[in-house]
């Protein structure tokens, strides 16, 4: 009798353990989130876009928009992160705490829900995840969704830490970086076009377009290491540790491959924002046309 109660209050306790004792991974599963959506510690946000969101979402889901996390600079058009005090301006309007446990997802593969989670790692948020498949493997596997909307109060949102954002200034040009770039871009943006003296891509970066990390027919999760890199195979994935900066033409498509090399393990990424929209403008910068790494 003595052994069962034992047992049952070490079951008890591991039961109501806060999110917070267990290191959060990059992905989470949908059964993962379909049996922790009612903790208290885990706060689930749709980056859909605002229709669909308005027509349905998973439960308990917050709807935080592409458009309220970047703008657009006056002098140049280029579309950047909102700056990190606005940034917590929002999480803190939206009830979000340093201690939740974010879970992100959208219905395009991790495209806008990697943003979110890289300017969330941009601020030191230390429980962040992306749901692998988001919406779309949720609803396949015919879990419940509803078109309520969820408040929450708002709190006082505080940096965990330094931002980590790479710019023009940052990487230098591509002149002194020994990182490995990576064009998410398409295959014809990152050849240029022949008509154009500011198209192509930056020297020595591969081209790895963002689509190709995510398995349509599988629900639209994020490809396993060994799937891409198969299909990857002119990228050199042997060091784990090595400085990998991914760009695109806005930082958009970008954030999605950030995100599936942090899934891959790797930890030292970063994201050009402004990518190739800041980068092309810049007439003292070299530009290479045609297919050097694809």
């Amino acid at each position: 009798m003595k052994r069962i109660l034992v047992l049952v209050t070490l079951f008890i306790t591991t039961q109501l353990m806060p999110v917070q004792t267990i290191a959060s991974p990059v992905l989470v599963e949908t059964d993962w989130l379909a049996k922790n959506i009612n903790n208290k510690d885990v706060v689930v946000i749709d980056t859909s876009d605002h229709t669909q969101h308005l027509r349905f979402h998973i439960p308990g889901s917050i709807h935080i928009d592409y458009s309220e996390i970047v703008y657009k600079r006056k002098h140049d058009k280029v579309s950047m992160q909102i700056p990190n005090n606005y940034f917590m301006q929002i999480l803190s309007k939206y009830g979000l705490s340093n201690n939740s446990y974010i879970i992100i997802y959208d219905d395009m593969g991790g495209f806008n829900a990697g943003r979110l989670f890289w300017q969330l790692e941009q601020v030191g948020h230390k429980r962040v995840s992306v749901l692998n498949g988001g919406l779309v493997k949720w609803i396949n596997e015919n879990r419940r969704v509803n078109n309520k909307n969820t408040k929450r109060l708002p709190t006082r949102y505080t940096s965990n830490g330094s931002s980590k954002r790479d710019n023009l200034v940052d990487i230098n040009i591509i002149k002194t970086t020994n990182s490995l770039l990576i064009d998410a871009r398409s295959k014809d943006e990152y050849i240029g076009h022949p008509k154009f003296p500011r198209t192509g891509h930056i020297p020595k970066a591969a081209l790895w377009n963002w689509q190709d990390n995510i398995d349509f027919e599988k629900a639209f999760i994020i490809k396993n290491e060994a799937q891409i890199r198969k299909q990857q195979n002119h990228i050199d994935f042997s060091n784990k540790k090595q400085s990998i900066i991914t760009y695109c033409r806005s930082g958009h498509r970008a954030s999605q491959t950030y995100l599936t090399l942090r899934s891959m393990g790797f930890e030292n990424v970063k994201l050009y924002d402004g990518s190739m929209a800041e980068y092309s403008q810049n007439k003292k910068v070299p530009l290479v046309k045609g297919c050097t790494k694809c």
